[in-house]
């Protein structure tokens, strides 16, 4: 029987950040420090939030030495920081990286120890301080999520972490943060949240909540997304990316990713590229050889974001599927790993390696086709070109 996890409280739409003050004043907290990067506190939005949370009496400190694909030792330096500032609870302020960086340190903060300890398969769920989720991109969804990923400086894992530890309490989701995001940034965390919501729906742990949830991120992302990235001002479209990104999120922290996370992971940590561009640069290649695991439910994502016709067979459909998210890709110019500029000698050398740790990582098992370490690096290779 699956059981359902949420925030326990959202606060959504547009200029939802000015409440954020009042939502932590009702959940008691009084002492928050700020996770976030060096962008947003120089460019003005760090100030915002603080005085947003100084209207209600509240001070915060902050920490914006976040990285991206945060690392075990920021986590450490964040951690640190939290306890000796005597925080009750942590606010991740920006994409995914100053979340995830978040959630780790309210861990960390509250009972000690490292990351490595607490990768999966282990399941972290005894809560640390209370975190605050106010993300600045439409893609991760992890203001949603009970995971985190953190990267290993010592061997370059990506780590996933699990456990209701991580779900933040307070979700603030205001669709405003994402309007000056670049078309690359859009792009990229746009393909990002709609891997999310194809995989919930695809996994083998997917439920009827899941599946509710995953639905409506499908058909609200792929509405959404093109006008989004050609039309940055366009509030519509960014609010509509901005909730689909919320759903997904909900929905794979209640069913799980795939395979497309799983191969996504090491080319983060082995070559730093993004993470919802490395999933941009897997999610055709890895659909098309996936299809075959569950011909209906891919054709059914094809339905829902309306690119097959009701008369059309599911193995139709699902090629269509294959062949929208391909286009999108060249609409959104999304490049490949060689065009993106990787060192091929490298990329071949690291397959094995990359093959097993996505192995490892436990999210291809969830896929409808379970592949072997020989097959990932088949897809890996196709992805290259």
């Amino acid at each position: 029987m699956p059981a359902v996890t949420l925030p326990r409280m959202v606060r959504i739409g547009g200029g939802a950040l000015e409440e954020t003050g009042q939502a932590l004043g009702i959940l008691g907290l009084r002492r928050p420090a700020i996770i976030t990067d060096r962008y947003l506190l120089d460019s003005g939005a760090v100030e915002r939030l603080r005085a947003c949370l100084a209207r209600e009496g509240i001070e915060a400190v902050v920490f914006a030495d976040t990285v991206p694909d945060p690392t075990d030792e920021c986590v450490d330096q964040a951690a640190r920081f939290v306890r000796e500032s005597g925080c009750d609870c942590v606010i991740g302020f920006g994409g995914g990286s100053p979340i995830d960086t978040a959630k780790a340190a309210a861990i960390l903060s509250a009972r000690g120890g490292k990351m490595r300890a607490l990768k999966a398969p282990h399941q972290e769920n005894q809560q640390g301080l209370p975190i605050v989720a106010i993300p600045t991109t439409a893609g991760t969804g992890s203001e949603a999520t009970r995971f985190t990923i953190v990267t290993d400086t010592q061997t370059d894992e990506k780590m996933l972490c699990a456990g209701l530890a991580y779900l933040p309490t307070l979700a603030v989701v205001d669709y405003e943060l994402t309007m000056t995001m670049p078309r690359r940034l859009t792009a990229d965390t746009g393909i990002d949240a709609l891997t999310h919501a194809i995989e919930a729906y695809v996994s083998r742990l997917a439920n009827p909540f899941s599946d509710s949830m995953a639905v409506a991120a499908m058909r609200a992302i792929w509405r959404g997304i093109r006008t989004a990235y050609h039309e940055p001002d366009n509030r519509a479209a960014r609010e509509t990316v901005m909730l689909g990104a919320m759903q997904a999120g909900i929905a794979f922290s209640n069913a799980s990713v795939c395979l497309v996370h799983g191969m996504s992971r090491p080319i983060g940590a082995h070559f730093h590229v993004a993470h919802g561009l490395s999933n941009a640069m897997l999610l055709p290649a890895v659909t098309e050889w996936s299809v075959g695991g569950n011909l209906a439910r891919y054709a059914d994502c094809a339905r829902v974001m309306e690119l097959a016709p009701p008369g059309d067979t599911d193995e139709q459909a699902a090629r269509k599927l294959v062949a929208a998210l391909r286009e999108l890709n060249r609409e959104l110019a999304v490049p490949s790993p060689r065009q993106y500029g990787l060192d091929e000698t490298r990329w071949h050398a690291l397959l094995p390696l990359m093959a097993e740790q996505a192995l490892a990582s436990g999210s291809p098992a969830n896929n409808p086709r379970v592949p072997d370490a020989e097959t990932i690096i088949g897809i890996y290779n196709e992805a290259w070109a």
